[in-house]
């Protein structure tokens, strides 16, 4: 008879987008059908968009570890909580160089396999009229525009009102 194998799966956004100079949560979650083990380990690997090469980002065992060189070095941290199933990692400011791919490997043994979180990142340059900005503007001016529409009907009755009164004035004076 065949035993299934276990797996642990692996949750991420698929695509994220940052601002230059900022810094960012990859967040990356698990589950796993046996209970956290004491050799569970976590890797972040990173592909540029040219996706010339894997390099590694961050390695979680027992306890998180930074790794020594690479562009990530000094600009990842754990931010993570195994208890949660939750192994995020913090990215410091963010370069358009940082464009690429990074996933999210979980090994629970003795689950085996598994499936790897994608996360797609995409650095922005810094715009200075953010989304905020255009809602309030765009529901200021359709508000501006609803009181203008407003007033040039009350403008128009108004006028309306007067013609009409001319109107009934001139039979009256015939009489």
């Amino acid at each position: 008879a065949l035993w299934p194998v276990a797996a642990v799966e692996v949750y991420t956004s698929k695509e994220v987008d940052a601002v230059n100079g900022t810094n960012l949560r990859l967040k990356c979650t698990f589950s796993s059908s046996s209970p956290v083990s004491q050799h569970l380990s976590v890797t972040w690997n990173f592909q540029p968009e040219d996706q010339s090469f894997h390099e590694p980002v961050f390695y979680y065992f027992r306890e998180p570890y930074k790794l020594p060189a690479g562009r990530f070095k000094e600009r990842v941290t754990w931010d993570g909580n195994i208890e949660r199933h939750d192994v995020s990692i913090l990215l410091w400011n963010l370069q358009p160089t940082d464009n690429g791919t990074f996933t999210c490997q979980v090994k629970n043994p003795p689950d085996v396999g598994g499936t790897i979180g994608e996360v797609r990142l995409r650095v922005v340059q810094k715009v200075h009229f953010s989304e905020i900005h255009f809602l309030a503007v765009a529901i200021g001016s359709a508000c501006v525009l609803m009181i203008i529409v407003v007033i040039v009907v009350i403008i128009c009755r108004h006028h309306w009102k007067k013609v009409q009164e001319k109107r009934n004035e001139v039979p009256d004076a015939e009489l």
